[in-house]
């Protein structure tokens, strides 16, 4: 029963790593970008909500509310005035840009903040939970976490099958130039697609900040898990970050099941697995636009 309860944990933990993975694989899907600073985004958003919280005396969960719409402005002006530069001067440009905007960030987050790990509360959710037999607990905050999560990418594969706006992105992302030619503007698809990207890894990043502790370093460890989540499940497939997710979170609670120190290291090795025998992932990008 404790391997039962490890796989249940690891599905559960996978729904927080599919967040951390949708806005990635959503701005890759869409504008082949691979943004090296969106764990530190994702942090920014845990910060902001630290200081909403202590200065306005009111939950996490009320300042998310306040994030949310402020952390997709980021999204737009940063694709505006930094990102759709960067995409004119080749593919290396806008990696280099976010390796640029992360560091960026962490220094400032280092600056304002100190070293000092911080974490956010996440009421009488994150304590209770549920008992099934002896051994088996389902606590109610991952729970959440996981049903969010799939109502995010729900709604997004919603949107971009069903909106407007999200079929001029996958059209876009098709081809840009053809998609110009039937008066598509690239350039405003882009932003809106970073915008909703950005607005996910700040969920993330706060529910992240609910069930840990972080601090300025912290976002280039969830960057590389959301990175391992969309490889594993398939570059751009939305639904593929899902199963990356559950694959990568039950690896690493079977692994510490056995050895605490094995946790980490057996989801890197996944990782490395599927990177090496299945390199389009669980679902390729064919399969999830089929």
């Amino acid at each position: 029963m404790e391997y039962v309860n490890a796989i249940i944990q690891g599905i559960l933990l996978g729904g927080l790593y599919a967040l951390f993975g949708c806005g990635l694989s959503l701005m890759f899907g869409v504008m082949r970008i691979a943004n090296l600073a969106h764990g530190d985004l994702a942090v920014l958003a845990a910060y902001m909500i630290s200081v909403l919280v202590s200065a306005l005396a009111i939950s996490s969960y009320v300042a998310l509310l306040i994030v949310l719409p402020l952390a997709a402005v980021v999204g737009w002006l940063l694709q505006r005035f930094i990102l759709d530069r960067s995409l004119k001067s080749g593919e290396l440009a806008p990696l280099l840009v976010t390796f640029g905007l992360a560091i960026v960030i962490q220094s400032m987050l280092l600056e304002i903040f100190s070293a000092n790990t911080k974490s956010l509360s996440a009421g009488s959710l994150g304590t209770a939970s549920w008992k099934i037999g002896t051994q088996i607990s389902i606590p109610v905050f991952t729970l959440m976490v996981f049903v969010v999560a799939i109502l995010v990418i729900s709604g997004l594969q919603l949107f971009l099958s069903r909106a407007r706006t999200g079929r001029a992105m996958r059209a876009t992302a098709d081809d840009a130039d053809t998609a110009g030619l039937v008066g598509i503007d690239a350039r405003a698809i882009y932003a809106k697609a970073t915008a909703i990207a950005v607005a996910t890894a700040a969920l993330a990043g706060t529910f992240f900040a609910m069930r840990s502790t972080f601090e300025p370093s912290s976002g280039p460890t969830q960057l590389i898990f959301a990175f391992e989540v969309v490889v594993i499940g398939g570059l751009g497939s939305l639904w593929g970050t899902l199963i990356g997710g559950i694959v990568l979170g039950v690896t690493q609670t079977v692994a510490g099941q056995i050895d605490p120190s094995y946790s980490i290291l057996a989801g890197h090795f996944m990782f490395l697995l599927i990177l090496a025998f299945r390199p389009q992932g669980i679902i390729s990008t064919q399969a999830a636009r089929a």
